[in-house]
């Protein structure tokens, strides 16, 4: 075995030439002026979330007792590490971005430090959307037996908060950071939300397996999805290099009191009215009026071809 090592060793150090030769790459970290930038982290990401989750909601996203008496000091601790763990990953974030390429790290870092401050100012804003999304999942569920149990248990509720998180962040200007949060969001739970969804109040995901909401799509409040749910675009504005034209608005617009019933798809920039009831295992491209029902013509309809 030990020769065999020795033997393999050239190879290996051939092999890891080649993988660290810039002239080969061709996706290269971004990288500014000097070294010591810091570096994006999926568990510090992670860990953002958990931190923020635990300060809106004491006691239900973490391990050890957090009895009345040092919950303000438990508190206080995790918001000082919620605080350090954003300006590093916004940080990274930031020396990724190439607009940033210019600036040195300390401009980085103050800026940085703005956007953590603002964030963690806005974790009362942020549980205050979320308890109306519990209430309302609770209100909808005949199954669920508290609120208690929708923020402990339910995937859609907890997709939801990773989404609200990253928008928030990403209203902020932050690169990157967002997406990560709902990509890991996305790994957990298998609901897929763009952080650039825009998604008012008492949003309730029900089961929520394979639901996936586009980035330019707009849920109005009160809107309830199920399973399989897809807000997606039709087709894509392409270049003169028939590469797709990013930015434009290209996903549903979802009205106020919407219920949109399983593995539905809804395609384009179309609206949904207020009031409106989207069947299961529908196809939708074109609008649909206030109030209007969408369902499937009744199997007794069809005739049988055999």
């Amino acid at each position: 075995m030990a020769e065999q090592t020795l033997t393999n060793r050239p190879s290996i150090d051939r092999v890891i030439g080649h993988l660290c030769s810039i002239d080969e790459m061709r996706h290269v970290c971004p990288t500014r002026a000097g070294e010591g930038d810091p570096l994006l982290s999926n568990s510090d990401v992670r860990r953002i979330v958990e931190l923020a989750s635990r300060l809106m909601f004491p006691g239900f996203f973490t391990e050890g007792d957090r009895g009345s008496s040092v919950m303000r000091a438990v508190m206080t601790l995790e918001c000082h590490e919620l605080y350090d763990l954003l300006v590093e990953q916004i940080s990274a974030g930031m020396c990724f971005d190439g607009d940033n390429c210019d600036r040195s790290l300390t401009v980085i870092r103050d800026r940085a430090a703005l956007c953590a401050e603002s964030f963690i100012d806005s974790l009362p804003a942020l549980r205050h959307i979320l308890d109306t999304d519990i209430d309302a999942t609770y209100l909808g569920d005949p199954a669920a037996v508290s609120t208690h149990e929708v923020i402990a248990c339910y995937p859609g509720f907890r997709a939801t908060m990773s989404y609200r998180i990253a928008h928030c962040l990403l209203k902020l200007d932050v690169p990157i950071v967002p997406r990560m949060i709902t990509e890991l969001a996305h790994s957990d739970t298998g609901i897929d939300i763009h952080p650039g969804a825009t998604i008012g109040e008492r949003f309730v995901i029900d089961h929520g397996t394979g639901v996936v909401i586009g980035a330019t799509a707009i849920i109005g409040d009160n809107v309830k999805i199920y399973q399989g749910v897809t807000l997606g675009a039709k087709s894509f504005v392409t270049d003169d290099s028939n590469n797709p034209v990013k930015g434009i608005p290209r996903h549903p617009i979802i009205g106020n009191n919407v219920v949109i019933y399983s593995n539905s798809t809804i395609l384009g920039r179309v609206t949904i009215g207020d009031n409106a009831i989207i069947g299961g295992n529908l196809w939708v491209t074109r609008d649909v009026e206030p109030g209007e029902k969408l369902i499937q013509a009744r199997a007794d309809n069809f005739r049988s071809t055999r």
